[in-house]
């Protein structure tokens, strides 16, 4: 409790934001949601052949901080596990939450970054 007490003070005092962390069911359409956690599973035997400390039919989940983590995706429907959105160059993506771990983005954040992107997108298209 301790804990978001300050995160409410530092976004009254500061102007700062967080994002929130998502369980599954707390995703809603309309969202501007963004990646935190990608995670991979691979077989144990990718480590060193060690059957003593693993069994070889078992997966390892690996988690990684993705690259696009920040970037905003609206939310278009919700099917759990699956998550369609729009990324803000207009095309759609199915993300399937059991492999990655999203946040609510705060709405005035995401929709800065949101026009952001949009105008990236109009730059590269002038270019060509």
């Amino acid at each position: 409790m301790a804990n978001s007490q300050k995160a409410v003070e530092l976004e009254i005092n500061s102007g700062c934001s967080l994002a929130k962390p998502l369980a599954p069911e707390e995703i809603r359409l309309g969202d501007f949601v963004s990646p935190l956690h990608v995670f991979y599973d691979l077989p144990s035997f990718f480590w060193c052949n060690d059957a003593a400390t693993q069994p070889r039919e078992e997966l390892v989940r690996l988690c990684y901080l993705p690259e696009s983590g920040g970037v905003p995706l609206k939310v278009i429907s919700v099917c759990l596990p699956f998550v369609l959105v729009k990324q803000p160059t207009g095309s759609r993506q199915t993300l399937d939450i059991r492999k990655v771990r999203l946040a609510r983005l705060d709405t005035k954040y995401a929709k800065a970054a949101w026009k952001l992107c949009k105008k990236k997108k109009a730059e590269v298209s002038r270019r060509l």
